[in-house]
């Protein structure tokens, strides 16, 4: 349904991307996973046809983004970072407007505002005052507006950057019950973990290159295992102690000591008896999506 072939973008002598490719199938809900800067953005605007790559080739629904952006238009329904509904109207008004600005009118606009509504559990809000609805409300009726024109895809950027976690839970079941009753094709970027577990595949990019693809669990079967992390004073030196004690290859990032290992519970006892007084707490995980993307970058993602 989406194919990213070879695309490279250059604002100036900035790479924003650099040689990214990556296929997704009818029906998935596909994510792109990174920090703020690692062209997350740049990407979403060329496949919502904002603005075309300097390099490669980007199909939606068998139409070139760059040779025919008013086919894939119609194919593509876009859900923005920032909110674009009219505070002053109600859900059903600002539903109706983009409506009309699709050329709808009459009994099928009606329709469509009734199913878009039904679908994204906004029927009883029709008459609210979208000033007066909860960010997770105006988000879904972001997703409304976007279903009006009946997309193919559906392509959201950050639409949970600023709810709280209950909020994003909830707004992630709308998304996925829109897959499984409309057939839509999602593909969303994002920088929050929870949000990117949910996706039934992602890339993750940093410095505008693809470091990772696949499932959330292939990706987290990277490591396998746990995680150890560990407070310390003098964080290199520790971790310079770890390597030449235990062979292990510690990484070191935000003030703390990262090891992977099998035995996480095994490890713990052994550092603290072999550095005492050295180690100020400890923490132990299964892996995450942070912890492959920290691997792969020595970066994180917030």
């Amino acid at each position: 349904m989406i194919e990213v072939q070879k695309i490279t973008h250059k604002y100036g002598d900035r790479i924003a991307l650099s040689n990214v490719s990556f296929d997704v199938k009818k029906g998935e809900i596909f994510g792109l996973l990174g920090p703020n800067g690692g062209g997350k953005s740049t990407l979403f605007r060329i496949l919502s046809t904002m603005m075309v790559p300097t390099d490669g080739h980007a199909i939606i629904a068998g139409q070139d983004v760059e040779q025919n952006p008013a086919a894939v238009r119609r194919h593509v329904g876009v859900v923005f970072q920032t909110q674009s509904l009219d505070k002053a109207l109600t859900v059903q008004e600002n539903l109706r407007a983009q409506g009309h600005l699709h050329g709808l009118s009459g009994v099928i606009l009606h329709d469509r505002m009734e199913r878009a509504m039904e679908r994204l559990g906004l029927s009883d809000r029709r008459k609210d005052l979208v000033e007066t609805l909860s960010g997770g409300l105006k988000r879904r009726v972001e997703i409304a507006k976007a279903l009006l024109h009946q997309p193919q895809v559906l392509l959201m950027d950050e639409a949970s950057t600023g709810l709280d976690p209950a909020a994003r839970r909830d707004l992630s079941r709308h998304v996925e019950n829109l897959r499984q009753s409309e057939g839509v094709t999602i593909l969303l970027t994002t920088h929050i973990l929870e949000e990117a577990d949910r996706c039934d595949r992602l890339v993750l990019l940093h410095q505008g290159k693809i470091v990772a693809e696949g499932t959330p669990g292939e990706l987290r079967s990277r490591i396998g295992g746990d995680v150890v992390v560990l407070e310390t004073a003098d964080t290199k030196t520790l971790a310079a102690k770890i390597e030449q004690r235990f062979g292990l290859h510690p990484s070191v990032m935000d003030g703390r000591v990262r090891v992977e290992i099998q035995n996480g519970h095994r490890f713990i006892t052994e550092v603290v008896e072999a550095f005492p007084g050295a180690i100020e707490s400890v923490g132990l995980h299964k892996p995450t999506l942070e912890d492959v993307f920290v691997r792969e970058t020595g970066a994180s993602i917030e």
